[in-house]
């Protein structure tokens, strides 16, 4: 836990740690504690306090009611809560060089995993089987894993946006979602491509030209200044114009870093200005209940001038 005060900050950590922390931390204090790092935290700001209540800064999405309670109790009650919604995010949503590079390295690892992946999907194989080899191949790239439960949904499981791999055997003539990310040197990244196993029906051509529009639409939006509602405005109205617009059930992305969801979010009434520097991701989708889905997602940072792709695998549709 980092406690931050003005003019110092400091890192506290428990036994586990501190030979870590000796390689890895530079630039701040570092503390080891015996009994809990809410409660050490609490602590500190009692030592600190000057006969007046301590103001301190917290994210309701980041803390517990519990977590709370305990550096509450800790404290003595010398404590004021000040909502800091966003504060730490907001600072996140920009990347620098360095972050940049990092990101440009997980997109182009995630790409080739997917690339070297293609061509052993195969009707028998489970969802479970692809998955695993997506994250045997993150690893042998040099990832410390997926930024999240890779995602392998086929046939009428393709229309759930979220599936979990299951034993499912992908069978010939159905839809393949595959949602899948790593953790490349701390940083996140997030792609979605979908194939088809056989020839495709003159339907999934039509859905898949639509999703594949409706992306190179919001892209095109994506510039320093713009919204972050616009790209979802475009992406909607090319699915609204191919009559699809009822299928997309959810934003058109997200900002991408050390977490795989960040700031800014790509919807509906969303405010935030886009920066450059920002890196989100791009990822319409249509799911049919029962007939199955299709996203393609890629990750774009925002340039001086205009949204440039991280993730580089291949948008076409394939055919397997």
């Amino acid at each position: 836990m980092l406690l931050v005060r003005p003019g110092d900050a400091t890192l506290l950590i428990d036994g586990r740690y501190t030979f870590q922390a000796r390689q890895e931390v530079s630039g701040v204090r570092v503390e080891t504690v015996q009994h809990g790092l809410f409660r050490a935290a609490g602590e500190a700001i009692a030592r600190r306090r000057r006969r007046r209540t301590v103001l301190a800064a917290y994210s309701p999405a980041q803390m517990t009611v519990a977590q709370q309670a305990a550096i509450e109790a800790a404290a003595k009650g010398h404590i004021r809560w000040v909502n800091a919604t966003g504060a730490v995010e907001r600072l996140r949503a920009v990347k620098d060089t360095d972050e940049l590079a990092r990101m440009r390295q997980a997109a182009a690892a995630i790409s080739e995993v997917f690339s070297d992946v293609v061509p052993l999907i195969r009707p028998g194989l489970a969802e479970l089987d692809v998955a695993a080899e997506i994250e045997y191949r993150m690893k042998r790239l040099g990832a410390s894993g997926p930024s999240f439960e890779t995602i392998v949904a086929a046939g009428a499981r393709s229309a759930w946006a979220h599936a979990r791999p299951t034993s499912k055997l992908l069978k010939k003539n159905e839809l393949v979602v595959l949602d899948q990310g790593v953790i490349l040197r701390d940083y996140c990244s997030d792609m979605t491509r979908t194939v088809f196993l056989g020839r495709c029906s003159r339907k999934v051509r039509r859905m898949y030209r639509a999703v594949l529009e409706a992306q190179e639409a919001a892209k095109n939006t994506i510039r320093p200044g713009v919204e972050a509602a616009t790209p979802d405005s475009a992406a909607r109205e090319v699915l609204r114009k191919s009559g699809l617009a009822g299928f997309f059930t959810h934003s058109t992305g997200h900002g991408l870093g050390l977490e795989v969801h960040e700031a800014p979010r790509l919807g509906k009434g969303e405010r935030a200005i886009l920066e450059e520097g920002m890196v989100v991701t791009v990822e319409p989708g249509v799911y049919v209940e029962g007939f199955g889905g299709i996203r393609i997602e890629d990750d774009v940072v925002v340039t001086s001038t205009g949204g440039r792709d991280l993730t580089t695998a291949s948008r076409e549709l394939l055919e397997l």
